[in-house]
């Protein structure tokens, strides 16, 4: 498999006091899957995050990620934008069932999709990414078990894989701009890197 330009496995492993155990926060275009039971965060603005486990094993992880403003080819079927998401999802997915997780035990939660970055208002940024991450899933026939999507506040997501306990923060106030501007950079990297390689279909 050909490495892709975004997705890579979150390196910021740590402990986290508030819950008691080992936590991975990512970022976007990051994602992290265990068979541990541990804790896997990450705040959202427009981007969107899946949650997606073996409901029997308790394998499970999560992505982060985001459609790129693929100018005019986001009606295309095979658009530049929709390979981004489907390679953020496909990775998520192939590394699950290497770990021993099984296609037909799979089950998501996927939250994110807000209308928070200033600019992207014109594309809604945020609800294309939310209604692709519904569809893909829909194809996959994978099922969405919980969901909280769209809305104007960004999201601070915490996932337990190995229960599929989620909870959901809102947040209602930035104190800094650390979260959109972390979105900016992400999607201007999206924009300047053309997605390359294929994918292993398991």
């Amino acid at each position: 498999m050909t490495s892709g330009p975004i997705e890579q496995l979150a390196r910021n492993v740590y402990y986290d006091r508030t819950f008691d155990c080992d936590a991975a926060k990512i970022l976007p275009g990051e994602y992290y899957f265990t068979p541990k039971d541990m804790l896997i965060v990450t705040v959202l603005g427009s981007c969107v995050a899946a949650c997606i486990r073996d409901r029997v094993t308790g394998i499970g992880g999560m992505n982060h990620f985001m459609l790129p403003d693929s100018g005019s080819d986001t009606d295309s079927p095979v658009s530049a934008s929709m390979r981004y998401g489907t390679y953020a999802m496909e990775v998520l997915i192939n590394d699950l069932l290497k770990a021993g997780a099984r296609r037909e035990n799979l089950e998501a939660k996927v939250f994110g999709g807000g209308n928070v970055l200033r600019g992207f208002v014109a594309m809604n940024v945020g609800e294309r990414n939310a209604q692709f991450v519904r569809d893909y899933l829909k194809a996959e026939g994978i099922r969405v078990v919980a969901e909280d999507l769209n809305d104007v506040h960004p999201r601070k997501v915490y996932y337990f894989p190995r229960t599929g306990k989620v909870l959901v923060k809102k947040l209602k106030s930035l104190n800094n701009n650390t979260l959109v501007n972390r979105e900016q950079d992400y999607a201007n990297r999206l924009h300047a890197k053309p997605v390359s390689g294929d994918v292993e279909l398991f």
